[in-house]
């Protein structure tokens, strides 16, 4: 994936990584429990899951968004695009609607 921000998203989510531990492991979790809830339970537990993700999304776009807003347009853009390509390869389940 060439281009001048890949260096620099790839130590972005470096950093969200190291210091969102514990809400990555979170999603995991809720994850793994509607994997293995009965059906009863699984609507539920999915709920709880999404719910995660989405606090999980939110603290990554904040990541994007903070430095993108230092950028001018063109560049913002650019900078963008790299930020969630690198999202959805290594963090999948959080990189599906990144706006």
């Amino acid at each position: 994936m060439p281009g001048r921000f890949v260096e620099l998203a790839g130590r972005q989510l470096e950093l969200f990584a190291a210091e969102n531990g514990d809400l990555l492991r979170d999603c995991q979790a809720a994850l793994d429990a509607y994997n293995r809830a009965p059906r009863d339970d699984a609507e539920e537990l999915y709920g709880d899951y999404v719910d995660r993700v989405d606090t999980a999304r939110d603290a990554l776009l904040e990541y994007r968004d903070g430095y993108a807003r230092t950028l001018d347009t063109d560049a913002a853009e650019e900078y963008e695009a790299v930020f969630n390509r690198l999202v959805l390869k290594r963090l999948p389940s959080l990189g599906l609607e990144l706006d």
